[in-house]
């Protein structure tokens, strides 16, 4: 396969979705090289896990980047870096001819990564952008379900989560979180692009085994990538809703009155001895001092809901995905919901059961069944209507097709 016999390249290794990715992989026989941004950190992940080498590396500069993916030829790099670099790194794949996945980028980055969909066929290579969470299994739950409809009209998505001890914990990116709090919302109504302010679409409801949240309208790429796949069924209105529990909702919320998300609007903080924008700062410090208690436990649930029609009647579907805190993983808690997925991707493109070449969101070419089952493998548990996805018939599915 190449000279190294490295079958990832796991970018941002030693965030929490990058050190998730890494153990995920490593312990599942994979020869794994991780890059970050700090030697000293990759030293430790490779304390903690079996690794086939580890270099710093700034993804900044895109042609070191290039140039690792050139030396050590990896099968799949597996992004989990922020999407600020993610159309830097599909450049520096496609140049390094190796098979590229991410976690999600805003949405113009997402069209441009989907624009370099004839560049990657040309070199036989696969790329998919969105392989977390939502986006990810979300993508991959509308799928499975749009196949079981003649038409669609209305998709929602979203996630909802909980803990069993009611206390803030830093969530896998405040970056990330306090964009959706704050940036324009994007949806679609009547087959329009329209804007919302998040926090102005506030509204308490309930969800299954996780219970009630603030739950409001967020920019997420799913709206972009959810209309384009489904515009053939004529679709017209899409959403995407973020839900927090009280106890989480209102401590984002002083961070946000008490301005220490100003991203490089406000004065400079020095952390590790470097100077960092307050947000990133902001993370380092709430790590510290907001680290989970003991039996601290969470449990999320990713949800996609479609309206449409089948055979001349109305109908709705409700897809969801129920994450648990494992007890092997607990300092992760239901953050394994954007690692898992991703390896679980990385490892259907090193065995060849994506086949497709091609820049991709999930919904276009991840294959459903074997997803499904690999999350249940790692008590991910999928429901159509509240009833278990029947895997025995999964199986059956595959051994046919």
């Amino acid at each position: 396969m190449n000279n190294l016999e490295i079958d990832f390249l796991v970018l941002g290794a030693t965030g929490m979705q990058g050190s998730i990715a890494v153990r995920y992989l490593s312990e599942n026989g994979h020869r794994v090289f991780v890059s970050g941004r700090n030697q000293s950190r990759l030293e430790e992940t490779g304390k903690k896990c079996k690794i086939a080498g580890a270099q710093a590396l700034d993804l900044n500069d895109k042609d070191e980047t290039t140039k690792l993916i050139q030396q050590i030829r990896p099968a799949v790099v597996v992004n989990c870096a922020e999407g600020d670099w993610n159309l830097s790194v599909y450049q520096s794949a496609l140049e390094g001819e190796a098979n590229v996945i991410d976690l999600g980028s805003d949405i113009p980055a997402t069209v441009d990564q989907l624009g370099l969909n004839e560049e990657f066929k040309k070199k036989n290579l696969v790329a998919i952008t969105g392989c977390g969470s939502t986006p990810g299994i979300n993508n991959v739950m509308l799928r499975y379900a749009g196949e079981h409809f003649d038409s669609i009209d209305t998709i929602e998505a979203g996630f909802a989560w909980n803990s069993n001890i009611k206390t803030f914990v830093v969530p896998f990116s405040m970056e990330s979180i306090i964009e959706e709090f704050t940036e324009p919302a994007p949806i679609i109504e009547n087959r329009t692009w329209l804007e919302k302010v998040p926090l102005e679409t506030v509204i308490d409801q309930n969800f299954r085994e996780v219970g009630s949240q603030k739950t409001f309208l967020v920019r997420h790429p799913e709206t972009e990538t959810f209309f384009l796949h489904y515009k053939n069924k004529g679709v017209e209105n899409v959403r995407f809703l973020a839900g927090f529990p009280d106890h989480s909702f209102d401590k984002i919320m002083s961070y946000l009155n008490h301005g220490f998300t100003a991203n490089g609007r406000a004065s400079t903080m020095h952390i590790d001895g470097k100077g960092e924008v307050p947000l990133i700062g902001l993370t380092k410090v709430l790590q510290e001092i907001h680290p989970p208690p003991k039996d601290y436990t969470e449990k999320e649930n990713l949800w996609v809901r479609i309206k449409g029609e089948k055979d001349g009647a109305k109908t709705e579907t409700m897809m969801e995905c129920i994450v648990p805190t494992l007890p092997d993983w607990k300092e992760a808690g239901c953050n394994i919901d954007t690692g898992f997925p991703a390896s679980i991707i990385g490892e259907m493109i090193l065995k060849g059961d994506i086949k497709e070449c091609g820049s991709f969101a999930p919904e276009a070419i991840i294959p459903c069944r074997k997803f499904f089952q690999a999350l249940n493998k790692n008590e991910m548990t999928v429901f159509m209507n509240g009833e278990r996805v029947n895997l025995e018939e999964l199986v059956k599915e595959n051994e046919l097709s």
